[in-house]
């Protein structure tokens, strides 16, 4: 059986137990300083994942290539 819980409410998500400061400021100036804020200190404390590996080596057929050449 699946429950759905529906709000009309705001939710939030937690960021790994950051601690993310007070409400925002009211205007829309200071709302976007520290949204932006916010951003930098999350993006500072990214994990760096490295260089991906080498991909595997692809086989692909060229059409026409495979033609037979009488003689």
């Amino acid at each position: 059986m699946t429950t759905i819980n529906i709000t009309n409410q705001q939710l939030e998500l937690g960021l790994a137990g950051l601690k993310i400061s007070a409400v925002p400021p009211k205007s829309r100036v200071a709302r976007a300083n520290w949204w932006f804020a916010q951003m930098r200190g999350v993006v500072g404390q990214a994990m760096d994942w490295g260089l991906p590996a080498d991909p595997r080596p692809e086989q692909v057929w060229i059409a026409g290539a495979a033609r037979e050449i009488e003689v």
